[in-house]
């Protein structure tokens, strides 16, 4: 329902013409500056600066004064706005941004961006879907939509702060659900990857604390003010097969390393295997020498790991790989390597972008995992799932799959979470999250070692993935 009453508009160009009337004056006069405003609009300031990365080409329609699009810190930040009056103020209040007079329905710019943000704008549009449309040629497949709408319920109380001066006075509104917007972003070709809600105490000092954790939680995040969508352009599969590097972290592993060789599918148009060889105690170095040289059909490079841990040999693996999709498998095998193509045409398809090993699905080998691993794991994938707004049932699972490009974005942000992480699963996990990549679980059958015993300590380590997981929650969650 509309939030004034109003003569109805039959065209878009008088309905556009009447808003751009309506926010010439706002942007003219004085736009609502009172404390509820101020932290409403700081509040998302920080969500969105948080959702999108720093250092990209960020688009905003519906820029108004252009303070949004500048907290992204973008290196090119383009503001379109349909009110001549708020690009001028904009460009005066920004001047090392972009800022031009357009309207979203016949939108036409020729050019991509990394991240296109609508904040506050879907409901005061003529006609979303063909909104939304227009932004599909603005779209690399990276590209990443961020909207967000006023929750339904507060639209009592968004009316009675306009009357108050509290709140811009709006015109009627379309006032759609958070689903509606789901529904309107597919059909224009969108899949939402990540929701939010956010803002439960627009007041600054106080509402601090609301609006970080209490509107984090069940039973406080319904009641909060808006709704907030991460999405990205539907897949499509790859043109091309790429490239396809295997990094095998290997310590202890001497027995096992032949049948890499012999069990290992080729796949894109060449397939590299890139082992990384950490301190072993037997003669795992040796043995992976030997059997390079005994299977020269393989493009295959050998590294001595300079640190310790298993992130840090992945590290060492991705770096010095030519692929250009990146692969892990533990070279106990425990993950079969002639699952790896399931993982491989589930990125190049489009239907993920990381995707991860679910040993939790299928029945496992009555050896494969200790009973008490089990429970932690369990426990960890419904902790992450709630910590990253995405599903993820397993987040040890040491095989994880996702383009070089993905990755190197994750290592130039991985200063946001710290060098913390000894198996490198959480690191990955928490940069594909911080970088809004669809995350898709992939069930595989966990098999039990044929040789040697696992390196991990799981009381140890477990305490360490406990403090991960509170760590992770101030960084994703609690934000």
């Amino acid at each position: 329902m509309p939030n004034n009453p109003s003569t109805p508009i039959s065209t878009l160009q008088d309905y556009n013409a009447e808003r751009r009337a309506h926010w010439d004056k706002a942007a003219a006069g004085k736009i609502s500056n009172s404390i509820f405003s101020r932290a409403y609009r700081g509040r998302l300031a920080e969500v969105y600066s948080l959702l999108v990365s720093p250092g990209q080409r960020v688009l905003e329609i519906g820029c108004g004064l252009g303070d949004l699009l500048a907290a992204t810190r973008p290196t090119y930040g383009l503001g379109i706005d349909f009110s001549p009056e708020m690009v001028r103020k904009a460009r005066e209040r920004h001047p090392n941004l972009d800022f031009r007079e357009a309207e979203a329905h016949t939108l036409e710019l020729g050019e991509t961006f990394d991240a296109i943000i609508l904040s506050d704008l879907v409901n005061d549009l003529w006609d979303v879907q063909t909104a939304l449309e227009k932004l599909r040629p603005l779209c690399k497949p990276s590209t990443r939509i961020v909207l967000n709408l006023h929750s339904r319920l507060h639209q009592p109380g968004l009316g009675l702060a306009s009357a108050l001066g509290l709140a811009n006075r709006t015109l009627p509104q379309n006032w759609l659900t958070r689903e509606d917007l789901e529904n309107l972003l597919y059909l224009a070709g969108f899949e939402v990857i990540k929701r939010q809600k956010e803002v439960l105490l627009p007041l600054p000092l106080i509402g601090g604390f609301f609006n970080k954790f209490l509107a984090k939680l069940p039973l406080f995040d319904n009641l909060t003010w808006t709704n907030l969508l991460v999405a990205r352009p539907q897949a499509q599969p790859a043109q091309e097969a790429p490239t396809v590097s295997v990094i095998i972290p290997a310590r202890n592993e001497a027995g096992n390393i032949e049948a890499v060789f012999s069990r290992l599918p080729r796949m894109g148009s060449e397939t590299e295997i890139v082992f990384v060889e950490g301190h072993s105690k037997d003669d795992t170095y040796e043995t992976i020498q030997k059997a390079i040289a005994a299977h020269p059909e393989w493009k295959c490079q050998l590294h001595k790991q300079p640190g310790k841990g298993k992130a840090d040999a992945v590290r060492v693996g991705f770096a010095q790989a030519s692929g250009d999709v990146l692969m892990i498998l533990d070279a106990d095998l425990t993950v079969r390597p002639e699952d790896l193509p399931r993982f491989y045409e589930a990125l190049v398809s489009g239907k993920g972008e990381f995707i991860n090993g679910v040993r939790l699905v299928y029945p496992m080998q009555e050896q494969a995992m200790r009973f008490l691993n089990l429970l932690g794991n369990k426990f960890f994938s419904i902790a992450f799932s709630w910590l990253l707004g995405q599903p993820l049932k397993d987040t040890l699972c040491g095989t994880k799959v996702l383009y070089r490009k993905d990755y190197d974005r994750i290592a130039a942000n991985r200063a946001y979470f710290g060098e913390f992480d000894p198996f490198g699963d959480y690191d990955l996990i928490f940069g594909a999250a911080k970088q809004n990549l669809k995350i898709v679980d992939m069930p595989i059958r966990y098999q039990e070692r044929t040789y040697g015993a696992t390196n991990i300590d799981r009381w140890r380590h477990g305490m360490l993935l406990i403090r991960m997981v509170a760590f992770a929650a101030f960084r994703l969650k609690f934000i």
